[in-house]
């Protein structure tokens, strides 16, 4: 149980939040635009199919990061980088999470299976970005927004809607948004050790701007999508929370606070995720 624990913690598995509503909603949204009976066989592999590429993910970026992360005050504990975890261990890991998100993807469509090791290379290569640009706020965006277009490919097996891809944009800007303002944390860890962030480029208070106008450009497609779905006014209600959130968020961070960075990144946008999801489903049926 002790072992279990530690690898939980490697992948921060309650983080799950953030993405995994998306995912749901991507599932729903493709039974009700196609008229589809609910395959709960497919629900539950979408399910594993996210852990599966999370755990993957977060444990690569864990075993590739261990020795910035030693160097690094605030991430010197992770168990990777402070042996709990060894790097071998943690290539395991690694690869067994990987071999199952593709069988995953395999028992689900071949379309799904076909788009597997892309997603992988997505989410994987995420990790290696901050090396060379400050653009990695999106790569990352870009691993998450594959929730909900997965998901709904997860139904269809085919790309017919533009409506999901909405939606990982929503997702990637979103995404992005928030990860840039949790980079603050170390924007002078990276400008001396040479990566690449938002922050180190542009500095706190331009870092911000950005973040602001990318979270605009999300809400702006929260409500485009909202226009163009079949509908209940329970969408509204969930978009209306999702989008006082992504501004709630900002109100907790400034150029001279940071000491909320966590509470704007980890409760805001897990709870906004979260209902935005909810209310998102309960709008396609009610």
């Amino acid at each position: 149980m002790n072992n279990i624990q530690k690898y939980l913690s490697m992948v921060k598995f309650s983080h799950s939040i953030f993405a995994m509503p998306f995912a749901i909603y991507g599932f729903f949204l493709g039974i009700k635009l196609n008229d589809v009976s609910l395959d709960y066989r497919v629900f539950i592999y979408i399910i594993f199919a996210m852990i599966f590429a999370r755990n993957a993910a977060m444990a690569f970026n864990r075993y590739l990061d261990r020795d910035i992360d030693m160097l690094n005050k605030r991430t010197k504990t992770r168990e990777v980088a402070s042996g709990i975890i060894t790097p071998k261990n943690a290539l395991i890991f690694i690869i067994i999470n990987s071999i199952l998100f593709v069988i995953t993807a395999y028992l689900i469509n071949n379309l799904t299976f076909l788009l597997s090791p892309i997603a992988l290379i997505v989410v994987l290569g995420y990790s290696y970005t901050k090396r060379f640009t400050p653009l990695c706020h999106l790569v990352l965006g870009l691993g998450l927004s594959l929730a909900p277009i997965g998901a709904y490919l997860s139904v269809t097996g085919e790309f017919n809607n533009i409506i999901p891809i909405i939606f990982s944009f929503v997702v990637l800007l979103w995404t992005a948004g928030f990860d840039i303002i949790y980079a603050l944390q170390d924007e002078e860890f990276d400008k001396e050790n040479g990566l690449k962030s938002i922050p180190s480029l542009l500095g706190t208070t331009n870092a911000l701007k950005v973040s602001k106008a990318i979270h605009l450009l999300a809400a702006i497609l929260v409500i485009a999508a909202g226009y163009l779905l079949p509908i209940g006014y329970w969408y509204w209600v969930g978009a209306g929370i999702f989008i006082y959130l992504l501004y709630r968020q900002h109100t907790l961070v400034s150029v001279d606070d940071l000491t909320r960075v966590n509470l704007a990144f980890f409760t805001t946008n897990g709870i906004a995720s979260l209902l935005f999801a909810l209310f998102g489903i309960l709008g396609l049926y009610l």
